[in-house]
């Protein structure tokens, strides 16, 4: 399995552009998965060499079976270790792997996804692996419910998924992407910052209104916006169902690449929803071979998305992600979907508003402020598809007003809420 630093990527100043836009392109989408995938490798690499007996021992046996399984199949084994839970998985082993003390590094997860690559690889082999609480999930195939306790022996015939008990992961609609309410590593643990609850297992009820949602919010992108909605299938693997109650409509984990968690919602919504979470994937690929600031984490700066300061970096992703909603809705407008002038409107007003500060800001790198800069000339083009009437200009009024009352509540942070 080969790696690339991600320090040997360059990224040509088109390619730069293009992503700061948020416009979908080819190489924009090229760029985020050979990232994605070299960070992957890099992570794995690194939870191995971590490992206590890393080249010797059961952890030796996981990583022997995943090799010889890509030596048959690199397709499969690329999908498996390149799924979006795997990269939670990694990164929580690898900081309990150099923690003095706390929780015991899950290294048995190694060996499931060992298991679910040589399954998918069509490979013959035996691997003996311990389910947890009754169940064994196999990373992007589904999970296990073994009759009995104690150690699993598997083997080439183990996944039958007419099998009661297998329980295969939920594939949405198209066949590209899953609904994943199985792996264990879906979301961020409660070590986390700001946790994310995924949704307990779905019933077979609450998979056909995924699906349905599903197939409705890509039918509205495929209309309005075929590349966003060809850039959303190629670069989303799983999407997982946020609990009920989540005051979040979708949410990204950078660990997670590939994946965003969502809530339930009617097609138009996760439509958005999808749109604006991609960006904050795509901002993050790019981040880990571009510096593209140097402040620090301190919430100072208005938002007006939301109430409370963020840091720059908050700042950042966020206008970026609704610059992309600005684009989309549009588009959308311009096929005749209600509402979507105002949507359009309200939200190039908030980005529009930021943009000054995000330009100015003392603390990007060059490669930043070019960023940055392409950003604004991104948002300026939209005046050649102006919205009817003066929504435009009561839109940015209604910003301001937000501006001054949120100054009001943080007085101390005025500076930082000037355009």
């Amino acid at each position: 399995m080969t790696t690339t630093a991600l320090t040997a990527f360059t990224v040509s100043s088109p390619t730069l552009r293009a992503l700061a836009s948020t416009e979908p392109s080819m190489e924009g989408t090229r760029l985020v998965r050979d990232v994605r995938r070299s960070k992957r490798l890099l992570l794995l690499r690194a939870v191995l060499d971590a490992a206590p007996g890393g080249r010797s021992g059961e952890t030796a046996d996981h990583w022997a079976l995943l090799e010889e399984a890509e030596r048959h199949d690199a397709g499969a084994v690329r999908d498996v270790l390149h799924y979006p839970a795997t990269g939670v998985w990694a990164e929580e082993t690898l900081r309990r792997l150099h923690a003095p003390c706390g929780p015991p590094p899950d290294l048995g997860h190694l060996g499931a996804l060992a298991v679910a690559a040589a399954l998918r690889a069509g490979i013959a082999f035996s691997h003996t692996l311990r389910p947890l609480h009754g169940r064994l999930v196999l990373p992007t195939l589904g999970l296990l419910r073994p009759d009995r306790p104690g150690p699993l022996t598997l083997t080439a015939r183990s996944w039958d998924p007419d099998d009661p008990a297998t329980v295969p992961l939920h594939v949405l609609p198209g066949g590209r992407t899953a609904l994943d309410d199985l792996d264990p590593y879906r979301a961020a643990g409660p070590a986390q910052p700001a946790p994310v609850r995924p949704a307990r297992r779905l019933t077979p009820k609450g998979h056909k209104r995924w699906d349905t949602q599903w197939s409705g919010a890509l039918t509205l992108l495929q209309r309005y916006d075929t590349l966003r909605a060809e850039e959303t299938v190629q670069l989303l693997r799983s999407v997982v169902p946020l609990a009920g109650g989540s005051r979040s409509s979708g949410a990204t984990l950078p660990a997670a690449a590939g994946s965003v968690l969502a809530r339930a919602q009617a097609p138009p919504a996760l439509a958005a929803t999808l749109v604006h979470e991609v960006q904050h994937g795509k901002l993050t690929a790019l981040a880990d071979v571009l510096t593209l600031h140097t402040a620090d984490h301190t919430p100072r700066h208005w938002a007006p998305w939301r109430s409370d300061p963020r840091p720059l970096e908050g700042l950042l992703h966020g206008a970026y992600a609704h610059l992309a909603l600005a684009g989309y809705w549009q588009r959308a407008a311009l096929y005749g979907a209600r509402g979507a002038w105002a949507q359009h409107a309200r939200i190039r007003a908030q980005v529009a508003a930021v943009l000054p500060t995000l330009r100015a800001h003392e603390r990007l790198t060059a490669v930043g402020r070019d960023f940055a800069d392409a950003m604004g000339a991104a948002e300026r083009a939209m005046d050649d598809l102006p919205p009817p009437g003066d929504q435009h200009a009561a839109a940015r009024r209604a910003v301001d007003r937000e501006r001054r009352a949120w100054c009001e509540a943080h007085p101390e942070l005025a500076p930082f809420a000037q355009g």
